[in-house]
Order: C-alpha cells, then sequence, then structure tokens
C-alpha cells in the first residue's frame, strides 16, 4: 500500500514530474514539442537528453502494459488493469520505483552507440547494480535491484546498435522495488533504509513546507497556487557545473535554462517566503558578468550564452526585491550595487551610439521580445522600453548609493536618470505614442506590438497626460484573456506567433505594475484577473493564443508560475484590507 500524499494532480504531459534539486525529470517530453509514448528519465545535464526509457510491462503477454499515468507532487503512478507502478524521488539524484502486478522495462533511450553518442549498458559487480552511462549527459545512472527478480539484460555490453537494458518484474502476488540513481563515476553500492512509504511522505512533506512558505496567503479565490508553486519548486535544480547556485530553470521541459531577465521573475515571486532563494535567482546571471559589465543571454549546467543580452530589468526588480526581502546586510548591498552598476555602464557605454543620449538593442533578442515587429523595419534600434528600464535601473543605483553613503553618486545617477528621460521624451515621444528609432538612419516608426507601450513601467516618472495615453493603447491589447502582445486587428497579428500575438507572463506583469504606480489602479486590476483566471484554467504555459487563451510552447514555465504567485499574492493582500 503505497502512502497517502497530497496537492494538486496533474498532467506529465504539460508538467514533467520532478523534485527539488534534481537535474532529471520523469516525463514523456523528450525534446523540444516532441511528446514519446512512454515516460523516459530526462536529464539536463550538458543540455536535455531523454536517457532511460520507462515502460510498464503485462507480466502475462510480455507486451508493454496499457496504464493510465497520475502525478502529484511527490508521487508518479501507471495504473493498470492488473496492477500499479509508483515512483518517488529519495533525493536529488536517486528515484524508487515500486510495482505490483505490473513489470517494468528500464531500458536505454538511444538504440545506438558510437565513439561519440549513446547509452553504453553493463552490469557492475563492484556496486552489485547495472549501470548505463550516457555520453550525451556525462554521467551514469545505477539500476539497483532492492526486491523482485531481473529478467536476463539486454545488450549487456553491447556496442552499435541493439536494446540495452532490463525487465523487472515479481512472482504473482508479490512487488518488486528498484533504485535509478544519477551519479558522476562511482560511489559506495546502493543502501537504503527508507521504506517507500516514508519517502513518498517525506517529499510531501517538503512540498507543503515549500508551499506554506511561498504562498501562505492561499485560498479557493487563488485555486492554482499549489500547482504554481510546484512548477517552480520542481524545476529547481542544485549547484552543478556552471550553475553555482541553486537555481530555478525556465522549464524542466526543452526550455531549460536561466535566462538574464526570466530570473527576476523568478525572484520576486520566491522573496517573501524563501528570501535567500530569491537572491540566488537575482545573482546567478550577474556571477557570469562578462567585462564589459554584461550580463550573458543565459546560463545553463555546460553553457554560458554572450551572443545576446537581455533587457535592464534588474534595476525595477530590485527595487522591488528590496520591499520584501530582510534588509541586507552593507556588504550584501554593496556587492549588489557593484553590480548593477557595470551592467548600466554597459548600456551607456557599449549601447550608446557617439554622441547620443538613449542606448540602442542590436536584435528583438537582446529585448526579451525576440520577433517583436517593433523589430521589424530594423534590428539596431533605439526604442522606447529600453530607455525606461535604464531610467528606473539609474533611479534605483541613486537610492542604492545613498543607502551605502555615497552621496556624490547618488546625485550622478539621479543627473543621468534625468537625462536620459528627456531624451526619451524629446527623441522618440509624439505627443501621443512612442516610436523606435534606427540607429543607422535616424528613421523613426511605430508599431502595433505591446513593446512600443512599456515605458508604462515609469509609473509615477510619467506626467499624467503620457501614462493616460499608454494606459488607452494597453486597452486595445486587452483580450478576455489577458494582453496580446501585438494588436489583434494587426496584419502581422498570429495566434502562435512568439511575441507577435501571445499572451506572456513578464508584459503582464511590467504593465500592472506600471499602470499601477502611475494611478490607474481599476486597469491595473482587470489586467491581473484576466491573467490569473488564464492561469487557473490553462495553466503555466510559456505563452498563451490570446484569442482562445490555449497554453502555447513549452507547458511548464515557471516565469508564468511565478507571475501568477507574484499577482494572485498582491490580490490576496489587497482584498484583505
Amino acid at each position: 500500500m503505497t502512502a497517502a500524499s497530497s496537492g494538486p494532480a496533474f498532467s506529465v504531459h504539460d508538467i514533467p514530474f520532478s523534485t527539488y534539486g534534481s537535474w532529471f525529470d520523469i516525463s514523456p517530453v523528450v525534446a523540444e514539442k516532441t511528446y514519446a509514448e512512454d515516460l523516459h528519465l530526462v536529464s539536463h545535464q550538458n543540455g536535455m537528453h531523454a536517457v532511460l526509457r520507462l515502460a510498464p510491462l503485462n507480466t502475462t503477454s510480455g507486451e508493454r502494459a496499457e496504464t493510465r499515468v497520475e502525478a502529484i507532487p511527490g508521487l508518479l503512478s501507471w495504473i493498470g488493469d492488473s496492477g500499479q507502478i509508483h515512483l518517488a524521488y529519495e533525493s536529488a539524484d536517486t528515484v524508487r520505483l515500486r510495482g505490483s502486478g505490473l513489470g517494468v522495462d528500464v531500458f536505454a533511450a538511444a538504440h545506438t552507440l558510437t565513439p561519440f553518442s549513446g547509452t553504453y549498458f553493463f552490469h557492475d559487480p563492484a556496486a552489485r547494480a547495472h549501470v548505463f552511462t550516457s555520453y550525451e549527459t556525462g554521467r551514469r545512472y545505477r539500476v539497483t535491484l532492492l526486491s523482485g527478480t531481473i529478467a536476463e539484460p539486454a545488450g549487456d555490453q553491447a556496442l552499435s546498435s541493439s536494446d540495452r537494458g532490463l525487465t523487472v518484474t515479481a512472482q504473482a502476488g508479490g512487488t518488486w522495488e528498484i533504485a535509478i540513481e544519477e551519479l558522476d563515476t562511482a560511489r559506495p553500492p546502493y543502501a537504503s533504509s527508507a521504506t517507500f512509504d516514508d519517502i513518498v511522505e517525506s517529499v510531501r512533506g517538503a512540498f507543503a513546507d515549500f508551499v506554506d512558505a511561498v504562498a501562505p496567503w492561499r485560498s479557493s479565490a487563488t485555486p492554482a497556487a499549489e500547482l504554481a508553486a510546484y512548477v517552480v519548486w520542481s524545476a529547481t535544480v542544485r549547484p552543478a557545473g556552471l550553475v553555482n547556485r541553486p537555481a530555478v530553470l525556465m522549464s524542466k521541459h526543452w526550455m531549460d535554462k536561466v535566462w538574464s531577465w526570466d530570473h527576476c521573475f523568478n525572484a520576486l515571486a520566491l522573496a517573501s517566503g524563501c528570501p535567500e532563494l530569491a537572491l540566488d535567482q537575482y545573482h546567478l546571471p550577474f556571477d557570469h558578468q562578462d567585462d564589459s559589465g554584461a550580463l550573458p543571454d543565459s546560463v545553463t549546467h555546460s553553457e554560458v550564452l554572450y551572443n545576446f543580452v537581455k533587457p535592464p530589468i534588474h534595476g525595477w526588480a530590485f527595487a522591488h526585491l528590496r520591499r520584501l526581502l530582510p534588509p541586507p546586510h552593507q556588504d550584501e548591498l554593496a556587492q549588489t550595487y557593484a553590480r548593477l552598476e557595470r551592467w548600466t555602464d554597459f548600456w551607456l557605454t557599449a549601447r550608446r551610439a557617439p554622441d547620443t543620449q538613449l542606448p540602442y538593442y542590436q536584435h528583438g533578442n537582446d529585448s526579451g521580445w525576440d520577433n517583436a515587429t517593433t523589430f521589424g523595419p530594423e534590428r539596431v534600434v533605439v526604442t522606447a522600453d529600453l530607455a525606461a528600464f535604464l531610467v528606473l535601473q539609474l533611479h534605483e543605483l541613486s537610492a542604492l548609493a545613498e543607502e551605502l553613503g555615497k552621496s556624490e553618486e547618488a546625485r550622478r545617477w539621479t543627473a543621468a536618470a534625468e537625462v536620459t528621460q528627456t531624451a526619451l521624451f524629446d527623441q522618440l515621444w509624439t505627443g501621443d505614442r512612442f516610436v523606435a528609432r534606427s540607429v543607422a538612419t535616424g528613421d523613426t516608426w511605430s508599431s502595433a506590438s505591446l513593446l512600443d507601450l512599456m515605458p508604462i513601467v515609469l509609473g509615477e516618472h510619467l506626467p499624467g497626460e503620457v501614462g493616460s495615453a499608454l494606459a488607452d493603447h494597453i486597452k486595445a491589447h486587452l483580450t478576455p484573456y489577458g494582453l496580446a502582445t501585438e494588436l489583434p486587428t494587426s496584419p502581422h497579428y498570429l495566434a502562435d506567433g512568439y511575441w507577435r500575438g501571445p499572451i506572456w507572463a513578464p508584459a503582464t506583469v511590467l504593465v500592472e505594475d506600471g499602470l499601477r504606480r502611475a494611478g490607474h489602479q481599476r486597469l491595473a486590476d482587470d489586467i491581473s484577473a484576466r491573467f490569473r483566471a488564464l492561469c487557473e484554467t490553462h495553466g503555466f504555459a510559456e505563452n498563451f493564443d490570446a484569442l482562445t487563451g490555449t497554453g502555447l510552447r513549452d507547458r511548464a514555465y515557471t516565469w508564468t508560475a511565478s507571475s501568477y504567485l507574484l499577482l494572485a499574492e498582491a490580490h490576496a493582500h489587497r482584498e484583505s484590507r
């Protein structure tokens, strides 16, 4: 009998089954937009790689058994007419499987082994276990039998093309159990005194503690809070490789990186309940800041990419973090100030043309809005959103400098903010809307992209008439489900057009916050309510069809879950006043 567990049920086709700290998950999603028939152990070390195929077995016929898969935090189950298989994480690198009435095939996902790819399989007498070694992940996957029987393994020590793996069964009426570990080279033979039920209960408790920390305000009015917390909790990995802090990946599907603006939303959602983890999220990209002061585009286990950057929302984010986190020590504040200063200097030097006052993007990817129509005519452009983010960052640097006793520097940052904001209005404001400007020719244009309206993030710094004009334009982007990133009436609108139509969490949070600070509370409330309802109905996808609400692309995206938690918490606090 498996111990009772609790928590929201979810589909593993949408959300991978995993646990806090683990670099692997159990899922049918084996590559970008690729779904296998069977669940796989999918590792995110050295990229996303399906390593082992886990298939339920009808022990009478020897064929694959038809089962339904059920998942709740802490427990994954295959349920068939003749039996069940259960899986739980004993630790971040070890899962236990137990079955009765059904057997299980544990086979290498890769059929072909070459000198540089695939999975080798053998029995290790020292460990008293079977071992798969994966070229793709550079790790070993050790299977130890705890009870039951292993049939004659297939492909033991085989080279080239071969099925490789083992089948575990039990005598009629009995149970079998195995442990699967992800490890580097070697460790002592597997041993554990914990029962399977003990493991399930331990994970259940760990997740419950996390939910209580990050969403103590949850109620029936915020029905997706626990599942949002699970998406974040299960996508968190322990330090390994180039990730030197606990990190919330954007997903344990194929978007398995930390991008250098996504992390800010996860940090904000974690700040109240898990302050240390929140600061880890904020600082992780800064750990890889280059000599120019630029942040990388993304960080993951085995690569740091610098071919693009991301927008400087970090001053905005840290200003909010400081209101949520315990007061930092002066040395911690000084470190953040130094990092934010270098990041800002990058935009003021490497990204400003000679004798100009406004910075530019080199590509849509730099903005985070990769293919937005703002970048339709040209890619190397001065845009209003960039200047607005930089103004907020300069104000935050001024506040930090003042707190650190650097009054002269504080005045310098304030003056820079004023110069930048003045240039923003002088050069890009038409009296009704903002335009983008070519760095090469000076030509300007407007678009139907919500990106053109992002200076609403300036909030209280905006003249009233500008805030009102932006709010009116923003209303036109509002569908029953939220803010379309391209006007639905635009000829460039695409239902699954990435930043040319779909609803995105970060744009929603930034616009909602800016509107609220600019005094447009009712519109901010409406945007928040529609996005929360969207997540409660359609989950936590990377983005959503603006006209139907359908989740698109990666279906288990942490910044979406974190944005839901942020908006739901703020709503709950407003309602309780």
